[in-house]
């Protein structure tokens, strides 16, 4: 069985490298002098490109953190898509969470601080959750399709699937704080399900 998908040509992979560049570049001023003191055209400086360029790569200088928020969501929506009909929905939720983190790799400590950075700096934080949005707007459709599925109306569905995954998501939320705080020594996903636990009156 062959595949009909080709690797990138090389204008995309110069893009690719060009772009986790800035990224790079840009992470290590944030960490030095932080995020508000940090502008575009010493972004754009320190990965030696122009300040026109730097603008065909990211929009705003907090896309240069958060560009792959969308990606991200995608994965999240298509491992979620995948779970067996009439899994629990925690449980279903739980695996796709799973998923994104296995994509994600262990982090470097660099990006455990550009992490710690993410949801200490106020702008950062609240872009982050603004972006997190889109993740509702995939998970909420694909979960309420499931509940559907075994069952339960239409209406009700939609909005016990908007309750799971607005509680799941901020649950996570939580749960990577902590983790970031510890230096993320810990068990992530031990973290998140002790926040569900402690939403649920379950936690010990």
């Amino acid at each position: 069985m062959t595949s009909d998908a080709r690797p990138p040509g090389l204008r995309e992979r110069t893009r690719r490298a060009v772009h986790r560049e800035i990224a790079q570049a840009a992470a290590t001023l944030f960490l030095e002098q932080g995020f508000d003191a940090t502008t575009v055209d010493q972004i754009a400086a320190a990965a030696g490109i122009s300040r026109r360029s730097f603008f065909r790569y990211f929009a705003t200088k907090e896309d240069v953190v958060l560009g792959d928020m969308v990606e991200r969501g995608q994965v999240l929506h298509a491992a979620l898509a995948a779970r067996p009909a009439g899994e629990d929905p925690w449980e279903s939720l739980a695996e796709a969470f799973r998923v994104l983190r296995a994509s994600v790799g262990d982090p470097r400590p660099e990006e455990v601080a550009l992490g710690r950075l993410l949801h200490e700096e106020p702008a950062l934080h609240a872009k982050r959750l603004e972006k997190q949005l889109a993740w509702q707007a995939v998970l909420v459709p694909e979960l309420a399709r499931r509940l559907e599925a075994d069952g339960v109306a239409a209406g009700t569905a939609r909005h016990r699937a908007g309750a799971l995954v607005a509680t799941a998501l901020a649950c996570l939320d939580v749960a990577v704080d902590t983790w970031l705080r510890g230096g993320a020594t810990e068990d992530l996903e031990a973290l998140w399900w002790d926040a569900v636990a402690t939403v649920r009156g379950r936690a010990r």
